[in-house]
């Protein structure tokens, strides 16, 4: 049945308690790993793409789109702007072209692995005026900490990009820590409850509402 989302379950009942000793380890030495070449050749696409449509326009990014109906929906509302929704799942990005097509004309659906793509953009200096990341997973193991974004050592490259930061979750401990983990750096988030009956933008959140389960999101002006 579509409405038998199970609510997150945790041995973790608030904020981690070695959140802030993890996020200003992150914060003070940088992440060197690796990039993939196929994270790369993901970025290459996305310059060119955002070459020939117009840098100068604002530019919106849907990370972790999964089948698109979010990028979608943020590409209809803002047609001004360029939209990039990414996800590392071929197979939903291809469910996506097949539900939504024909794509506006301002999004690319691109696959890549996010925290290879973060890095490539604040490398090239890109700005966001947008960037939400909708119902990560939120890893809920309290042994998890270091795989939850906020945690990960990719994080400072998220703050560099700047702009609207949204984040949405069915797990109100998600968006705490990120809140704390923005206030480490001087940035100021507001998180609130979705009112009952809002119209969903993705599947997931979709299929909580239908659950009878409370979504949530942050909010966070950056830079």
């Amino acid at each position: 049945m579509f409405a038998n989302s199970r609510e997150v379950q945790s041995n973790q009942d608030g904020v981690h308690a070695d959140l802030e000793k993890v996020v200003r380890r992150h914060l003070a030495s940088p992440w060197r790993a690796p990039l993939a070449d196929f994270d790369r050749e993901a970025f290459e696409l996305a310059r060119r793409w955002r070459q020939e449509r117009g840098e100068q326009l604002p530019l919106m990014l849907d990370s972790g789109c999964g089948t698109g109906r979010s990028s979608v929906h943020l590409a209809l509302a803002n047609p001004e702007v360029l939209v990039i929704g990414v996800d590392q799942s071929a197979d939903r990005l291809a469910k996506a072209r097949r539900r939504f097509s024909p794509l506006p004309e301002n999004l690319l659906l691109l696959r890549s692995d996010c925290a290879g793509l973060w890095r490539l953009m604040v490398e090239a200096g890109w700005q966001l005026a947008r960037h939400q990341i909708l119902y990560p997973n939120p890893w809920p193991k309290s042994a998890h900490l270091k795989r939850r974004w906020h945690g990960h050592p990719v994080w400072p490259a998220v703050l560099a990009l700047g702009g609207e930061l949204e984040l949405r979750s069915n797990w109100p401990v998600y968006l705490e820590e990120v809140k704390v983990a923005l206030a480490l750096s001087d940035y100021q988030a507001v998180i609130e409850s979705l009112p009952e009956g809002f119209e969903p933008v993705t599947d997931f959140e979709e299929k909580y509402q239908a659950s009878g389960q409370v979504n949530w999101r942050l909010v966070s002006r950056i830079g």
